[in-house]
């Protein structure tokens, strides 16, 4: 019998940015936190955090893994490490 870790779907994901004011994630499944100067993502390769100034999510569809934010982004950076899921939708509520 396999184990639900590893039959789970592994997204490819991708990351697209246009002239440092809009940044297009793919392959996302969970965003930990947003502001006007941060955006954290989870995704298949790790956690993705863009910072900046302006910030907006312009869109976001976690059944596609897709997130849109534009803004003058600064910086872009990945970590391995998973944040806790769910915060975004406990925050929601």
């Amino acid at each position: 019998m396999k184990d639900a870790t590893t039959t789970a779907e592994v997204r490819p994901h991708g990351l697209t940015l246009e002239n440092r004011a809009r940044a297009v994630l793919t392959g996302v499944s969970d965003v930990d936190l947003f502001s006007e100067q941060t955006i954290v993502a989870a995704t298949s390769g790790g956690t993705i955090t863009v910072t900046g100034q302006g910030l907006h999510v312009e869109s976001l569809n976690l059944e596609d893994g897709r997130l849109v934010a534009t803004g003058k982004v600064d910086s872009i950076v990945y970590d391995e490490r998973q944040p806790k899921k769910g915060a975004l939708r406990r925050i929601l509520r």
